[in-house]
Order: structure tokens, then sequence, then C-alpha cells
């Protein structure tokens, strides 16, 4: 499904040159629940966007489903990310001024679902995560773990078969951080691969696989 050879990133400037990735080389299958590890400044997040479609590469090669996204044009490559993946932030990134039911709503306004579908698909999700009495709150009526439920609602209302998660217990406390590893594990069981980003070592135990990056290079 994934395929990375050889991806290397330099974020370079007239005063400075960052290696954030170095000739990474990297397969992940469907259905994968996948670990990144490593410390601050490793290339974590980096390697997360790129597989994200969210940056770009200096050097190396990107196979996502088959498709080249090295060679693609960013057209192309906006529609490879809108179609097959889908996003759960460290700081939620929720619209303060939308209501929960809104915030879930946005990615299926983006794919022009009909009004009453909609409807079908927010209730579900919200139930799903178990905030549906959350429905027209805002999120700054909600504590960090509720905001979190809301975030991994908007990301399976895309429906999307690769779930990337950066940090996403980063703001939360031990409890709600491993019942959100519990949501994801019932995420990967659907058969929807998953890819999180973390540092934190306790969190290890709920992937199948782990790689470990450092100074941008996977040990």
């Amino acid at each position: 499904m994934i395929k990375l050879e050889n991806v290397t990133k330099v974020y370079q400037s007239s005063e400075y040159q960052i290696n954030a990735l170095d000739k990474v080389c990297l397969c992940i299958e469907k259905g994968e629940f996948l670990t990144i590890m490593g410390e601050s400044g490793s290339g974590k997040s980096t390697l997360l966007n790129i597989i994200g479609c969210m940056d770009s590469m200096t050097e190396g090669k990107f196979f996502l489903n088959g498709i080249s996204i090295h060679e693609s044009k960013k057209s192309v490559v906006e529609k490879v990310r809108k179609e097959n993946i889908s996003f759960i932030f460290q700081h939620f990134e929720l619209m303060r001024n939308y209501s929960v039911y809104e915030n879930v709503e946005v990615p299926l306004i983006a794919k022009n679902v009909k009004k009453s579908t909609r409807k079908e698909i927010i209730k579900e999700k919200l139930k799903l995560l178990g905030i549906e009495e959350l429905i027209n709150k805002y999120p700054y009526q909600l504590s960090g773990g509720q905001q979190q439920r809301v975030a991994i609602a908007r990301a399976l209302a895309f429906d999307n078969n690769i779930v990337l998660a950066d940090e996403p217990t980063g703001a939360l406390d031990s409890k709600n951080a491993y019942e959100l590893m519990g949501i994801l594990t019932e995420i990967n069981r659907t058969g929807k691969t998953i890819i999180l980003v973390t540092h934190n070592l306790g969190l290890k135990q709920y992937s199948k696989r782990i790689i470990n990056l450092s100074d941008g290079k996977i040990g």
C-alpha cells in the first residue's frame, strides 16, 4: 500500500541546512498498525507529513496504492490524499466556533455528501466514540479527552483507509491516552491502516510493528 524508497528531506536556507530524513526506506501494508518512535527532532512528524502527502520530498520515491506520488502533479496528490488519508492531530485542530456536529461535518461537505446522509454519518461516528450527547456543544465547552474524541470522529467521517495520528495522546492525561489507544486499536480491527507517531514508550504495546527514527534514519 505504502512504499518509500530512499526518501530524503532537507530543510535549507542561506544560513542553515537540516537533514530531517536521510534515505528512509519503508513499506507499510494495508491493515497494519505501525508506530513510529523517536525523540523530538528525530524526523517522525516529517516522515508522517510526507506519507500523508502534506509535505514533499527532497529526494527519493513514494508510492501510495500504486501511484507514484513523487512524479505526480499537485492536483493528483491532493486527490489521492483526500480519498485515502485521514489525520488525527495532537492539538485536535477543531474549529472553536463550530459545534461538535459542524466540526465532524466538514470533511463530509468537502466530499459533497448530501445533507441527510451527513447527519446519519455524524451521529454514527459520535455514538461510536461515546460522545453523542455532545453533538451541540462547542470545543471550548469540552475536556481534552472529549475534544480528541471529536477529532477522531471527524477523521473517521472521511472513511479513508489510512489514519495518521501525530502524537495524538500528547495533550491527554494517562487515562484518556489509553482510552484513545483502545479506540485506535478497534479502528485498526476494522481493516484500516493506522500509522502512529509518538515518543511515549508506554504506547508501543498497541502496535503490530514499531520502527525507531534517530537523526532522520530508521534504526
